[in-house]
């Protein structure tokens, strides 16, 4: 299913600014990094763990790209949606799965959320945190938070660096949207988190 969210004329995100790769380009790093024997799928299996424990089956992928986790998880058997601001990288999601629900849209965009159902996960990969304009994480917790089912998680992972949102202001802006601290990793693989540049955070909702 392909839907447009509502959403017209251009999305303006920080990653519209940026020359990386975008459709089949951004796939093919993919692609090479499995060809030389990496799992490109440890989100999908820290989800998949997850949603074991929680009982959950429903997944919101926003800040989607390509598809890459989605269609995975949709293999592995879990109902899943995807959003995302870059028309580009959707284009390679509904080229690949055009049978999953793809949706255009800011996730700053309350309306565009509004299409989609209620998650009992929503994953931020991607580094979407980063990539999103400046001023708008606020408005994209608060967003992301109310397409949860009680008891629901928001998974984020991003890197942290001096010019964007550090752990702190996260969990702030977390704590702001009604959730609660789950857990943090230094990876996806679960790694102890020590410090460093780079982060997984769980957030619960209310049950």
């Amino acid at each position: 299913m392909i839907h447009d969210g509502g959403i017209m004329g251009a999305v303006n995100t920080r990653w519209q600014r940026t020359d990386a790769p975008r459709g089949a380009d951004y796939d093919a790093r993919w692609s090479s990094l499995a060809a030389c024997g990496q799992n490109i799928h440890g989100e999908a299996d820290l989800v998949e763990l997850l949603l074991t424990e929680s009982g959950g089956h429903t997944v919101l992928d926003a800040g989607c790209g390509t598809g890459r986790v989605a269609i995975e998880l949709s293999r592995r058997g879990f109902a899943v949606a995807g959003i995302d601001a870059d028309p580009d990288m959707l284009a390679a999601a509904r080229a690949k799965a055009p049978a999953l629900t793809w949706l255009h849209g800011d996730l700053s965009d309350t309306g565009a959320l509004a299409a989609t159902a209620a998650a009992d996960l929503v994953l931020l990969a991607g580094n979407v945190m980063i990539f999103l304009e400046p001023g708008t994480e606020a408005l994209v917790l608060t967003n992301l938070a109310g397409r949860l089912t009680p008891g629901g998680l928001l998974v984020a992972g991003f890197r942290l660096q001096s010019e964007g949102v550090t752990l702190d202001r996260y969990d702030e802006l977390a704590a702001a949207s009604g959730l609660q601290s789950v857990a943090r990793w230094a990876s996806w693989d679960r790694e102890p988190f020590e410090g460093g540049d780079y982060a997984v955070s769980v957030h619960g909702a209310p049950r």
